[in-house]
């Protein structure tokens, strides 16, 4: 008789695999999507009362990755309400180990306020600064010593200039099987319509830019199970997995 865990893990690889080949449920995410960017879905979440500002579906395929990793520091660049600093924050503190480090190039001052006095400031450090200021990457890469397993996101401003420096310049803190994920590359899937009054649109947003940053660098690749599992997703080819 087989192992009901591996049974269990089985199914739900052939579900996922279902999943990815059906084209109504890629109709239905897609519509889900383009309807949900223009009612500002994304900014009706918390973690532990800070504003979250991620799909809750990008949020579990965030916890399946941290828990899997362990990582001893996370490096997210862009901050904003510092909902996903405290999300981290808390993950780790549930494994017992690693700090989060967020980098934005402007903290306001009641954001600042808020996440400095929340319980899970013990495992986070601010930087304020450009993420792509060579000073502050000098400054990560203090944070970056002596740690084994580190996993960065990139979620500030998503023009394809800006995040190709990120990925030039965050990519070397990546460990070995652990994850460089690149947030809103959805932009370059949706319609015209959905964004407006913003320095990036498609063909300019961090969709480009990985597309670019992957023809030269094999050490990292796709991980389409991850989007193939959740279906919605905010960061489609964005979850980067280095595997060399």
């Amino acid at each position: 008789m087989m192992n009901p865990i591996k049974k269990f893990e089985q199914e739900r690889i052939k579900r996922i695999t279902a999943q990815k080949n059906s084209s109504k449920l890629k109709k239905v995410t897609r519509d889900f999507l383009n309807e949900t960017i223009h009612s500002a879905y994304s900014y009706n979440f918390s973690w532990m009362g800070r504003p979250i500002i991620q799909y809750p579906q990008d949020m579990i395929a965030m916890q399946e990755i941290i828990w899997m990793v362990k990582p001893d520091l996370i490096i997210e660049t862009g901050i904003a309400h510092g909902g996903s600093l405290i999300f981290y924050a808390s993950l780790l503190e549930l494994i017992g180990n690693g700090e989060v480090l967020g980098i934005d190039i402007d903290i306001r001052k009641h954001n600042r306020k808020e996440i400095e006095k929340h319980s899970m400031f013990k495992r986070i450090t601010m930087i304020q600064g450009s993420s792509i200021d060579p000073a502050v990457v000098a400054e990560v890469a203090k944070f970056t010593k002596k740690k084994k397993r580190i996993l960065v996101t990139l979620d500030s401003n998503h023009t394809h200039d800006h995040v190709l420096k990120e990925l030039e310049m965050y990519s070397p803190f990546v460990t070995k099987n652990s994850y460089l994920v690149v947030f809103d590359t959805v932009v370059e899937d949706l319609p015209k319509s959905a964004i407006k009054n913003r320095s990036w649109g498609k063909g300019n947003n961090p969709k480009t830019a990985l597309r670019k940053f992957l023809k030269t660098h094999k050490n990292f690749s796709i991980d389409k199970s991850i989007e193939n599992k959740i279906l919605v997703s905010v960061a489609p080819d964005g979850y980067l997995k280095r595997v060399k």
